[in-house]
This record gives structure tokens, sequence and C-alpha cells, in this order.
């Protein structure tokens, strides 16, 4: 955990921001996998963790923003807990290392916001991902599972947005641990990939490096030979001469703050000549990206900047044609970069998505409907303190080419004959994490390599 005084300020922050009413904010409880002893890895709710701290199941966080109170609900173990998990702290102890002096059983909760409800008093809380934590929200506050989404509450998402998405120097310390195991993670793959290797075997060396730093991942592995499946979570290929293998993985820190890296590189020892020329041009493409960061710029412009690079680049292989800004205005591109360029990064690895990308990413602005530009995440300006990816990529995707070309779409733009030609190609992606200072922007976390000299030593052995 952080200082105290960190959470305590946090929690006075949100107070502020909201001005009156109850904060409710549930953490997350044990999730079994197929019996309630056999449990997943356990994960405590982002949020909570932002203002409390307490990275222990089953417990529930209220600030009283009226009265200046703030709250722990949850439950000691008993000695049969204790027999099968060891001794834990109670949770008096973990409230006070978050600079809390009240807890309560979970079983007053109940009469708790039954006494707030009676007095008329507003009771925020976040619209929930999981569906125990809407059961209790509806045996709570006696609403109806369909109805909770609509009755979060918008000014306690606003606020939380607002204070989360602004990362200090401690929390940059955090997630360049994250991001730096990320990168020995991604070394490690480059350094084992080779013909007869199965994806599962380099998902599993990849998952290894983040164990053995007593870390865990920050998202399901994406190791494939086929990259143009932007989120391909099987593993059961074999790789051989000739394919490029793209990794997309990410460690947390121990304090759960995310690292998330691409890296596409060929199984052989070096690029083909085709394979390096569409890599390079990908490059250009993130160059393109980070050139356009600094505060104030829409990361919208930032997306159009990486964009642009593949147009042109497409134009030189005669894949595209004419006015670049039309096809970019018109979507075309989207057949070969079908989604956005980044999204925001902190305590989750797509920063707040849960509170919905609305507000996370565009600051309550509607989000367009176009395919490919309705998939960025993040759009809104840039200010100290934002974090996020760069990750555009080029893709061929043979499904959504031959719809495309079926349904006549795109004739002035694309050359469908010569497009047709990449159809087994794949699909190339390189990622890394930056975060916004008040000067420029700055990447996070130590180098991962990137370019063509770099990745063909590592896959040589020097």
């Amino acid at each position: 955990m952080f200082n105290k005084e960190t959470y305590i300020q946090r929690r006075l922050t949100l107070a502020k921001k909201l001005g009156s009413g109850i904060v409710l904010l549930p953490g997350n409880d044990e999730s079994p996998m197929n019996y309630a002893d056999n449990g997943y890895h356990f994960r405590q709710d982002s949020t909570f963790l932002y203002y409390f701290g307490v990275d222990f199941p089953s417990i529930v966080g209220v600030i009283d923003v009226d009265n200046q109170r703030q709250i722990i609900f949850g439950e000691d173990y008993t000695i049969d807990d204790i027999v099968w998990m060891g001794p834990q702290p109670t949770i008096a102890d973990r409230a006070a290392e978050a600079g809390i002096i009240e807890t309560r059983p979970s079983s007053k909760l109940q009469d708790f916001l039954t006494d707030a409800q009676k007095r008329g008093r507003a009771i925020h809380f976040l619209s929930p991902y999981r569906a125990e934590t809407k059961l209790k929200l509806q045996s709570w506050l006696g609403l109806h599972p369909d109805e909770i989404a609509a009755k979060a509450s918008l000014s306690l998402t606003k606020a939380v947005v607002s204070q989360r998405e602004i990362k200090t120097a401690e929390e940059i310390a955090e997630i360049e641990k994250g991001v730096n195991l990320s990168v020995d993670m991604h070394v490690a793959a480059m350094q084992m990939v080779r013909p007869g290797l199965t994806e599962a075997q380099v998902a599993a060396r990849v998952y290894e490096v983040a164990l053995a730093a007593d870390c865990e991942l920050s998202f399901p592995i994406i190791a494939t030979i086929n990259g143009q499946t932007l989120h391909n979570h099987y593993h059961g290929n074999v790789l051989k001469s000739g394919d490029l293998f793209l990794l997309d993985a990410g460690g947390e820190s121990k304090m759960h703050y995310a690292g998330d890296l691409s890296s596409t590189f060929p199984v052989d020892k070096t690029f083909t000549a085709q394979q390096k020329m569409v890599y390079e041009m990908s490059l250009k493409a993130y160059d393109a990206a980070v050139a356009k960061l600094a505060p104030g710029v829409p990361f919208r412009d930032v997306h159009f900047a990486a964009c642009r690079s593949i147009v042109l680049s497409m134009q030189e292989l005669g894949l595209m044609k004419g006015d670049v800004e039309e096809s970019l205005i018109a979507g075309a591109h989207a057949l070969f970069m079908p989604c956005g360029t980044g999204h925001m990064m902190g305590l989750d690895v797509h920063d707040m998505e849960n509170l919905g990308e609305v507000w996370v990413g565009y600051d309550g602005e509607p989000k367009s409907t176009q395919f490919g530009l309705k998939s960025l995440r993040f759009a809104k300006p840039l200010r100290p303190g934002h974090v996020f990816t760069i990750e555009p990529g080029i893709y061929f995707i043979p499904e959504l080419m031959d719809k495309w070309q079926s349904e006549g779409l795109f004739k002035e733009f694309v050359n469908w004959n010569e497009v047709q030609k990449f159809r087994d190609f794949g699909g190339i992606r390189n990622e890394e994490d930056y975060m916004i200072t008040e000067t420029g922007a700055c990447r996070v976390g130590k180098h991962k390599p990137m370019c063509v000299d770099e990745v063909e030593a590592i896959r040589k052995g020097n």
C-alpha cells in the first residue's frame, strides 16, 4: 500500500467533489472456478483499491460525506479460517493502514444503509461489473438488478474519473514497475520463439516471468501467429518458419498497476523482405502518433496521425489511392487499422473501462459510430498525468476484405486486387506506454526492443 496519507487525501478530495451523500464502494469477493473453495486468483476492485487500498476480499468501504466519516465493513478470520489460511491481520488493522479508524461487521451494513435511506440521504455507487455485486446492491438498496446501472451515480462516476485519470508520481513509479516487468516478458518470448513450438508454450514462458517476480498478468495473454485477430486468446497453433508472431502481454506491479506492451517478431531469425517492409511501416505509424503527443492535443488527433501514416504507407504499396484526408474521413483506412491507437492505463489495463468510455475517454462527448473509429477508447485532450498506450497496427483481415469488396465499398480509395495479395500476411502491432508531462510526453518504463535491428539481434541470440 501507499502511505495512509495518500488514501486519506484521495477520500477527502472525492468528498469535496461530491459535496454530500454517502459513497458506497464494495470490494470484490472471491470468485469460485467450480466450487466455493476453489477460486480464481483474487483481484480487488480497482476503485476500492484507489480509495481504500485494502487488498482483501468481501469488504465494503463507505464515505459519509456529510458527517466526515469513513467506515470499512468486513469480517475477521475465524479460527477455522486461520487453520486453512494462516493468521491474518484484523479488519481494524487493515483499515488503519488506509487511515480509517472506524470498522464494523458486515452484518451492520444493511442497517446503516436502511437508516440512510429513511433519512432521504443520497447513496452514491458505481455501475457494477460483477453479478454478485449487483445482487448485493439489490439486497442493500431494494433495487431490481435491471435498474441498477441506470441508478448508478453519474456524479460519483465523473468524480472518480477526474481523480483516477491524473496519475501522481507514486502511481507513475508503480506503473513503471508493471511496464518494466512487461518488457522482460516480451524479451523472454523473443528469445525463445522458434519453429515447432506452440503458441501455448510461448504464453507459458511469458506468464512464468510474471509469476517469478511474484506478480500477476494485467490481462490474458495474446500470443499468436494470427496477429490479424486483434484479441486472439487461442494458443493451440504450432509455429512455422515464415510466420510472424504477435505478443500482447502485460504484468501488474504488486500494487496492481498495469503494464501493456505489444511486439511482433519473426518465428525465423530474421524478417522476410515483405515482413520487414510492412513492419517498418507500422513503426512509422507509431512514430507519427508519438510525435503528436503534447498537453492539450486531443488523443483523437494522435489516432489520426497514426492512421494518416498507414494510409500513406498503403499508397506506397499500391493498396490504397485517392485523397488521403478524404479516405480518413470516409473510414477506408479501417480496412488496415480497425481499432484505436491507444487507451488510458493505470490500476486497470484499460483504465476505468467499467466506468464507461464516454466519460473516461470522451468527457461525456458522444463517440463515433463509424467502423474503426467507434473502437477508439480515448479521444479527449491530453493532460499532464495522463498515462496511456500507443499501439497502432497494420492488419490484413481476409473476412473484412471479402465483406467490403463484395459490398463495393471504398472503390475510390482501395485497390482491391492488390489488397487481396496480402490476405495471408497476418497482422503487426507494436505498443509502448506513455505519459503526458507539463511540457510534452515521455515513455513510461524501460525501452522495449522494437526496431528491426534490435529484434533480429535478439532473435539471433546476440
